[in-house]
Parts: structure tokens; C-alpha cells; sequence
């Protein structure tokens, strides 16, 4: 496997969940008005919660730490997401399912060498 194109990949998946979890963070209060009119209970809590897992999560993808895990964690936080708040729009369902898609190949294969993980389990990495 390419460790470019492992890094690449996983730089394009995190980038929307970094920046959808900042988004979501710095406006809770928003947020949490929108899970309130799709019936999801939780209010600001919910909303900080969901912007925490997008952020973290996205920053633990884009550096490769706990990638496999994660990246299982943010398949399934996206496969709710569809079905809170994309049933009704066809393209944003695929959309999502096929990020979906991207997580699932990545907990597959791994980060990849340029990544915290590979660091933490070779040490002559360590020096590249």
C-alpha cells in the first residue's frame, strides 16, 4: 500500500469532520436548536457531544492516532447521522454512506506509515 495515498486519504476524510465539529462546537446553541426540530433529544449536551466526536474524532484521523477504532466509531456515528437527519434527502444519505464506505476501507487497511500508530509500533519510524 501507498503511505501517500493512506495519508492523502485520510487528510480528505477528516478535513469535513474537523471542520463540521468546530462548526458545531463553536455554535451549540444552533445546533442544538436544528436536533431539536428532527426530534433528537440531548438539546446542547447532544449537540456538544456530536461536535466533540466530529472534532476529536477527525483530528485523531487526520494524524493517525487509534485510527482502526475511530475510524469504526465515526463509521457508525455517520451511519446515524443518517438516519437522524438525511432520510429525507436521497444524495446527502448516499453521501454520508459512502464516507461510511471510506472509514470502513480505512479501519481495513490501517493508516499507513505516516501515522501516529505506525510511530507507536515501529521505532525506526520514528526517525523518518
Amino acid at each position: 500500500m501507498n503511505p501517500a495515498v493512506l495519508l492523502l486519504g485520510r487528510i480528505l476524510l477528516a478535513i469535513l469532520f474537523i471542520v463540521a465539529g468546530f462548526g458545531k462546537l463553536t455554535g451549540a446553541a444552533g445546533f442544538a436548536g436544528y436536533l431539536g426540530s428532527l426530534g433528537v433529544p440531548g438539546g446542547i449536551a447532544m449537540a456538544y457531544l456530536v461536535g466533540a466526536i466530529e472534532f476529536f474524532g477527525g483530528l485523531a484521523i487526520l494524524v493517525g492516532f487509534q485510527t482502526r477504532i475511530v475510524a469504526y466509531v465515526l463509521a457508525a456515528f455517520t451511519v446515524g447521522t443518517v438516519f437522524a437527519a438525511h432520510m429525507g434527502d436521497a444524495t446527502a444519505a448516499m453521501k454520508n454512506l459512502s464516507i461510511v464506505g471510506g472509514f470502513l476501507v480505512l479501519a481495513a487497511t490501517g493508516p499507513g506509515a505516516y501515522s501516529v500508530d505506525a510511530r507507536k509500533t515501529s521505532p525506526s519510524l520514528a526517525r523518518v
